[in-house]
């Protein structure tokens, strides 16, 4: 018999956590994180992630990179293409050319490596975003410019993850440079069928008011389209992006996006982070030789590599020397993707206790420290 005293605990843990995270103004994710730490079983051991919660957490999961596409809006890279692409290429090639080089020194195979420098393009617009709103920048050209580099860095760090699984762990029955070609015909094809779709679904997708039936059609388009993906050999984190990507531009309600993130952010997301947290040993640090020291030097190689690279990508755009703080700032934070990726290469066993560790870690640390040196720049270039 299945019990719910699992999930019960899961999601009473989220609260509390939750809660006393807000008082502390602390981030709300690193909150989930923590209560996963500490009810899990190498804390209290009051929750064991099993079969089920691994699928649950793989919902979350895919939740959790459709809505990171869902507040990408592709028509913000237009206003600012060339600047865009400088700093977002310097602030990803630098840090990717360092974590690769990191992991080779500890002595990492190859695809560790690979693996890890793909992790270091990723930035969070989760915490980016809010950070530079909170500083009065979001609607300047350095606020929007920095926030679109953010995006396209957790684009490109997808897309090479998704090459990157195809060549480790292939799926695909053709050649990659055809199955690529492929994709992206089934991309601008569903850029047309899923809008069409949801509408089709919306007029006549049964009992219930106008926004009930949207958000049951958008959730049945988006799991067919992962399911759709799947079959082509794509991984779900990167279908779910694709399919938010997608809809990002057809969605113009406020309240039905509302009504979208309540049922994301309320229940299958925290399953996901508390699940990671449950997963994540902290005793490895003693327990393992040199287990310390990689993650005090992942998070400080990173943090350097990713502010610096920001820092020289917005100078080379064109901003000052104060605009580039900011937007080295904005570059620190790793948060969504990192995690999916640690997810993900978990289940495929690519990286190991010790790295996982480090990345969670890592997460933590760059939420915290990204959002003060934004507000601590910001402060100086209102002065």
């Amino acid at each position: 018999m299945v019990t719910l005293l699992p999930f019960f605990i899961i999601l009473v843990a989220g609260i509390l956590f939750s809660l006393l995270f807000a008082r502390l103004h602390l981030p709300w994710v690193i909150a989930m994180i923590v209560a996963g730490i500490v009810v899990g079983p190498f804390g209290a051991g009051l929750f064991t992630p099993d079969a089920t919660f691994e699928f649950l957490g793989q919902v979350g999961l895919v939740f959790l990179m459709f809505m990171a596409g869902l507040e990408t809006r592709l028509s913000s890279f237009r206003e600012f293409g060339k600047g865009i692409l400088v700093l977002s290429l310097l602030s990803s090639l630098i840090p990717a050319v360092i974590g690769f080089t990191v992991m080779q020194v500890f002595s990492y195979d190859l695809n560790a490596s690979i693996l890890v420098g793909i992790i270091f393009i990723s930035s969070s617009i989760a915490v980016a975003l809010p950070s530079m709103d909170e500083a009065g920048l979001l609607r300047t050209n350095l606020g929007k410019s920095t926030v679109a580099a953010v995006v396209v860095n957790d684009v490109m760090s997808l897309i090479l993850l998704s090459v990157f699984l195809q060549l480790v762990d292939p799926t695909a029955v053709v050649p990659l440079p055809l199955f690529y070609l492929g994709l992206v015909i089934v991309l601008f094809g569903l850029r047309w069928a899923i809008p069409e779709a949801r509408a089709f679904m919306s007029r006549f997708g049964g009992a219930g008011n106008a926004f009930e039936k949207e958000v049951r059609s958008i959730v049945v388009i988006l799991l067919g389209t992962v399911a759709l993906f799947e079959v082509l050999g794509v991984h779900p984190i990167t279908a779910a992006f694709f399919a938010g990507l997608i809809l990002s531009e057809s969605i113009k309600s406020d309240e039905l996006r509302e009504k979208l993130h309540g049922l994301s952010y309320g229940v299958f997301i925290p399953v996901f982070f508390v699940t990671i947290g449950a997963q994540t040993n902290l005793a490895l640090f003693f327990e393992a030789r040199g287990a310390l020291e990689l993650t005090i030097i992942i998070i400080l190689v990173s943090v350097v590599a990713k502010f610096f690279s920001g820092y020289i990508g917005a100078r080379a755009s064109g901003f000052d020397g104060t605009q580039g703080t900011v937007a080295g700032a904005a570059m620190i934070p790793q948060l969504s993707t990192t995690l999916a990726v640690v997810f993900t290469a978990r289940a495929l066993g690519l990286l190991d206790n010790q790295v996982q560790t480090a990345l969670i870690i890592l997460s933590i640390v760059t939420t915290f420290v990204g959002p003060f040196l934004i507000s601590r720049a910001a402060e100086k270039l209102v002065r």
